[in-house]
Parts: structure tokens; sequence; C-alpha cells
């Protein structure tokens, strides 16, 4: 155990220094490090078991990041205020964390390791999923688990043109493009982000300039090490192996799977067939083995047999793709699948499409909110509410499968969470008054469906009225690697997602990317085959879109009929208190009146005014009567008035909401009037013209006379030219 605290310290760029210490705390653990820039510090430690469970047959890894409120000096707000199941946005720096170290494990090593990687001090200005990787790599470093590389990660964003490697969070605010890049000292191995409809070479650049900072923190993670005193990894069982089993197993059924893999079947029939071959490969072996009538094969063997079985599918498969640019369902390498797509398929939501592609399915639906339904995403850092919500569902009946329906897992949150990021590009600005929220649930899946979901969602938000000035779909690439052969995979099916040695998925626009998620399963990709990929993935999108612009052209024009009405005006902030009035009498009576929603709150020292109703004529009347109430009556105007009072000196009306003034009795009619009686009733509609205010009250002055013509003033009888009577 260390006794010392040990560490090394390095610049990311700008003179900003990054700590990594070790021997301090967590000593129990195989690794434990920390991390710290700024006032940002978090704590990583890694844990492995020394033997696989009996039986064990995959790599049980699981990491979880997760953010102690206590690092930012909060509490945390649920009603039991304490850290508990982790939130989507930990999630999602989780899975960050494990796409990136998984792959640095030996293949046969199937001992359980868990990392954790909790933020112990929180920093403002320091984005933490940005270390979050670089902590958990240096706890394996230091420990004696085994690992064949050390990796990091770095966040790249382009700001104003310049692109710079772990930007603080002010400066993210006006990023153009936002990657999350993982590599080893030589390789890429994972990408995750968004921009603005940005190019391909952008992309290709923001890969360049995060792997040379890489390479400085696996150096300086290497240093730490050393430091440490590590002399070597720990020695661990690997499964059993039977080379003749093996040989026996390709030499019966090679040609059988190359058969049914040649053959462009559904995914359903190819598995059937599958599984029938597996089948007499049991026979076969039992046979051979001479295993008595009756009796399977012994459980070693039996297990030997799946694991073999599927290496020869994966390698018959590939090996199909590679020398003879053909893939299972029959289509070359860059044909995307059969398009069927239509909105306005459901009466009721306020907008909603079906997207298939091949045998992949989305039915999204579109739902449009007040403000009161924005949703509330916390974190150690801060609180910020968000208008636009996507979820992601994925029921076993997608797939043919009986399973336990439960919350949704980190699969759902991370797929939910790409094509919300690749949507929001497009979303309209500030003054689209809704909360949105999208839900995709799958249908069909077989090869991805997180992709179905952005292009359904789009046309869903388009069908809904969503002003989005754009198109957005989504297309997951694949790539299968064989020493100096390689083969790109357009829109790759589910099968060809796990036997292939890259997943790449993009989502864009026909201008540019707006999102990314990569996996690298391949050592040393070359950067022109990540350029032919990128170019791939763009005429695949771009077919895409060209399916969905026939589908649906444009954003309606206005919500379904169905739909709620919402309006957002901006009124001065002096105002905020005669909108709401005393008590709220004022707000309160026109929500009863036009039967709305009213939502105000203040902004930039401006009162930012909601009106949310499902009535169109109601928000209309809503808007008016608030329009009315901060208007500043101006000399001169005409207004409808509405007569609240007969005085015997004139009438009381109010001429705008909440202003009220006098028709004097002479302003009422060029006629003298003795009374108001027979001309003028509480309730009459008037049109009065403001005249003026009194100098010492400030009372409102208003004529109706002056909008009547003045009769013209006829000479009497006795006085007119050619009367007889003056003759």
């Amino acid at each position: 155990m260390l006794q010392q605290k040990i560490r090394k310290t390095f610049d990311i760029g700008d003179g900003r220094q990054v700590t990594i210490e070790t021997g301090r705390l967590a000593r129990q653990a195989d690794g434990s490090v920390t991390v710290s820039m700024g006032n940002c510090m978090m704590l990583a430690t890694v844990v492995a078991n020394r033997d696989p469970k009996e039986g064990q047959s995959f790599f049980p890894l699981s990491v979880d990041y997760q953010e102690k409120f206590a690092s930012a000096g909060r509490i945390p707000g649920s009603f039991f205020k304490r850290e508990s199941k982790l939130s989507d946005y930990e999630v999602l720096i989780s899975r960050l964390v494990d796409r990136a170290l998984r792959p640095l494990f030996p293949d046969d090593y199937l001992c359980e390791v868990q990392v954790l990687i909790t933020l112990i001090s929180s920093d403002p200005e320091v984005m933490p999923d940005s270390f979050a990787c670089l902590a958990a790599s240096a706890a394996l470093a230091v420990s004696d688990i085994p690992i064949k590389e050390i990796i990091s990660e770095v966040r790249v964003a382009k700001i104003d043109g310049q692109f710079k490697v772990n930007p603080g969070r002010t400066e993210l605010e006006k990023a153009e493009l936002d990657f999350i890049i993982a590599a080893t000292d030589k390789n890429l191995m994972m990408v995750e982000g968004q921009a603005a409809e940005c190019s391909e070479a952008d992309l290709v650049k923001a890969l360049e300039v995060a792997h040379d900072a890489i390479r400085v923190q696996v150096k300086a993670q290497e240093e730490l090490r050393d430091m440490v005193g590590v002399k070597g990894k720990r020695d661990y069982k690997k499964p059993a192996q039977d080379e003749a089993l093996r040989e026996k197993i390709y030499s019966f059924a090679k040609q059988k799977v190359y058969e049914v893999a040649k053959g462009a079947l559904a995914k359903h029939d190819r598995s059937d067939k599958f599984d029938a071959i597996k089948t007499e490969l049991e026979e076969f072996l039992k046979k051979d083995l001479s295993v008595p009538e009756g009796e399977g094969l012994p459980d070693l063997t039996k297990k030997l047999m799946s694991t073999y079985y599927g290496d020869l599918q994966y390698d018959v498969v590939r090996d199909m793709i590679l020398d003879e640019k053909v893939r299972l369902d029959g289509r070359d390498l860059e044909t995307v699948r059969t398009l069927d797509m239509e909105i306005d398929v459901l009466p009721s939501p306020h907008g909603a499409a079906l997207f298939t592609r091949g045998e992949t399915q989305s039915l999204t639906t579109v739902t449009l909110g007040t403000p009161l339904d924005e949703l509330l995403v916390e974190s150690a850092a801060k609180s910020d509410y968000t208008k636009f919500i996507l979820h992601y569902n994925f029921p076993p009946f997608s797939t043919g499968e009986v399973k336990m329906m439960r919350a949704p897992g980190r699969r759902e949150v991370g797929h939910g969470n790409l094509a919300m990021r690749s949507l929001k590009q497009m979303l309209p600005q500030a003054d689209f008054p809704y909360t949105l929220r999208v839900v995709s649930d799958i249908l069909e899946s077989n090869g991805s469906s997180s992709m179905a979901t952005v292009c359904a969602a789009s046309l869903a938000m388009m069908d809904a009225g969503v002003p989005m000035p754009k198109h957005v779909s989504g297309v997951a690439m694949g790539l299968v690697a064989k020493g100096e052969k390689y083969a790109i995979l357009t829109d790759i099916l589910g099968d060809e997602d796990h036997l292939g040695d890259m997943d790449f998925k993009v989502t864009g626009t026909r201008e540019g990317i707006c999102g990314v998620q990569m996996d690298i399963k391949v050592d040393g990709l070359k950067k022109e085959v990540m350029e032919q990929a990128l170019e791939q993935a763009r005429r695949g999108r771009l077919h895409i879109l060209d399916a969905m612009y026939n589908c649906i052209g444009e954003a309606r024009a206005e919500v379904k009929p169905h739909a709620p009405r919402m309006i957002k005006m901006f009124i001065e902030r002096e105002f905020i208190g005669a909108v709401i009035g005393p008590g709220g009498k004022v707000i309160q009576e026109m929500q009863r009146e036009t039967g709305t929603t009213i939502n105000i709150e203040e902004v930039n020292n401006m009162g930012e005014v909601s009106v949310f109703g499902t009535n169109k004529e109601g928000v209309q009347k809503a808007e008016a009567w608030i329009k009315g109430i901060v208007a500043v009556p101006v000399v001169g105007d005409v207004y409808e008035a509405t007569v609240k009072s007969i005085m015997p000196f004139g009438a009381f009306v109010e001429f705008l909401p909440g202003k009220q003034g006098l028709v004097h009795i002479s302003e009422v009619s060029w006629k003298r009037l003795e009374t108001l009686e027979g001309v003028l009733n509480e309730g009459d509609k008037v049109k009065v013209k403001l005249i003026g205010t009194d100098p010492k009250s400030g009372k409102f002055k208003l004529s109706r006379k002056v909008l009547i013509p003045k009769p013209e003033n006829k000479p009497r009888p006795e006085q007119q030219p050619n009367n007889p009577g003056n003759q």
C-alpha cells in the first residue's frame, strides 16, 4: 500500500495546470487517483476481482460517475436530500468513460472490474466530464489490473473560429462544435459530440487537435506509473481453449454458414437457419466424441462450441464483405435500406411520424407544453431548466424478445441524448414559446434505431408546426478491416454492428454535421479511411434527407387545431406589477375571462409574458388585454372604450385595460345635453379620442363628439334669401 503522495502536473494549454495525485486517498482500492484543475477535483478508484466467476463468458465492466452536491456547496433538491440513483447527466458521462475503457482490456480477461469516479470539488468554470476518463485511466495505470494501453479523453470546441481543448463553461456556450474524443497514444477510440452544421473537414481537424492533447495526458500517466513503481500486471485465469475442437467446428460448418450469410435473408429467418446449423453441429460433435445416446455434450465442450461457432459466423461474414463486397441482406456497401415514412399518423398527439428503414421502425410523437412543463436538469455546479425533452424507448417486442419492462437503461438514455443534441441544432430560437417533448417508441429494430429516431423526430416536429428551418437525418456507418483490406458500410444492420470494427453514427442537415457518435475497435485507423467514411456518411445522409423532404418539405405554418396556442411577448419591467395586479387580481381575472394560462417572469430586466390556451380566440383576447395594460395612452389616439359608470356630469369609460377616463357630458355630442339618459348606458362600446389630461390630477380627458361629424349651421327660415316674409 502506498504511504505517500505522488503527483504529476502537466499543462493543457494557456497555462492551465492539471495535477494527477495518488497515494493519499482510497488506498485499499487496486488503483486510486485524484485529478484536479482549478477548484475542480475528482476521485477515481478501480477494483477488480482476482478470478472470473465460474462459467463467466463475458467481461463484466461497470463504470459509474457521480457528482457530490457538497462539491459545489449545495444540498440536493430531492425529497431525501441525498445523492441517489445517477441522473441522466451522470449516466451519459459514465457511458463516455465506459466506451473508451472497454477496448483496453485483453479479450480473454473476464474478471469483474468496477470503476467509480466521484466529483468531490467543483469549479463553476471547469467542465468535469472533460477529465473523467483521464481520472479512470490513471487509476488503472497505477494499479496492477491488466490493460493493454493507457488512454485519455478531452473536449475540443471551436470558438470564434479557433479550436480549443477543454474550454471553460462560459466559453463553451459560444462553441460552434463540441466534441469529446478518447484515444490512446496511437489510436482514436471514441468520439461523441454536437455541432452547428460543421463540415467533415472541421470534424477531422478536431480529431487531430484532440489527439495531440491526449498524447500529453497519456505521457503524464506513464510517468506517474513509473513514479509509483508499478512493475507489471497481475496474472489472471484465462478461459479454456481447445484448438482441435475449433478446427472440427470450422471444417463442419464453415460452408453452411457462408450459404446462409450469402442468402440475403430477413433477420429472423437468418437467425433461425444459423440456429439450425448449430443444432446439426451439436449432433455431429456428439457422434464424433462418442457421446452416449440421450446424453448431451459435456458442459465445457458445449460452452466452447458456442464460442467457436460465434467466432465462425464472425469470420465468415467479415470475409464475405471484404472479398465479395456483399452484405448479409444482399446490399452493396453503400445502399441505404428501403425507406418508408408518413406524418400525421395519430389523431390526438400534436405531431406524429412513422419512420421505417428496412427492419427498423420508430413511431415518434411531439407534445407542445407551457413553460410550466420545463424540465429541471440538476448537476453539482448548477441547475438549469430545458424546454426541449427527447425520450427514447426500446420495448422488447421490437426485437421479438420477451423481457421484463423496467425503467429506461443507459442505452436508452444515451440514444435519446444523441438524437436530442442533433435536433437541438435546428430548434427555433428563444422566441419559440413552447416546451417541446419528443418521444420515440421503437417498434422494430435491426440496426440504428437512434438514427431512425432522429429522422422520425424531425418529421414529427415539422408535422407539429415547430418552425424548424431544415430537416435533420442520421445514418449509422460500419467498418470491416483486415490487414490492408477494408470496407465501409452505410446503414449497418444489427449483426453488422457487433461484427464490425467501427460503429459510426452521423447526423446532420444538407449543409453540415449536427451530431456524431463513434466507437472504434480497430488499431491504427488511417486518416484517409476516416475521411472516406465521413464522405460516404454524407451521401447516405443526403439520400435520407431527400426522402424526408418529399414527405414534408417544411414545417406547418400553424400548430394543429387541437394543439395549444401560445404567444410570447416582452413588456417593460415596471409593468409586471400592473399585469399581475394586487394579490394577483388582474392576472387571475384575465385567465378566468380568456380561458388561458399566463406566466410572467423577469428576464434581462424585461417582463417575459407567455400566454397559453387551447382556444386561439382566448389567447388573442389575453394578448390584447395585456397590451392594453402596458400601453401608454397617447393624446390624439382613438380607442374602443367601454362605459363603466354614468354620472350627471359625464361618463367614465375604460379605454385601455385598467385605464379609465372621463367623457364629460359636453364631449358626448354636438347637441347640448342635460342628461345622458337614453344616450349612453353602462356596458356600451363607444369610440373615443384622448384629448388631454387634467394638469392637476393627471386624469384622462376623452371626447366622443370629436369623432362625430359636426352638423352644419343652417340659417333660420326668416333669414334665408328669397323668403316672401322678407319682402
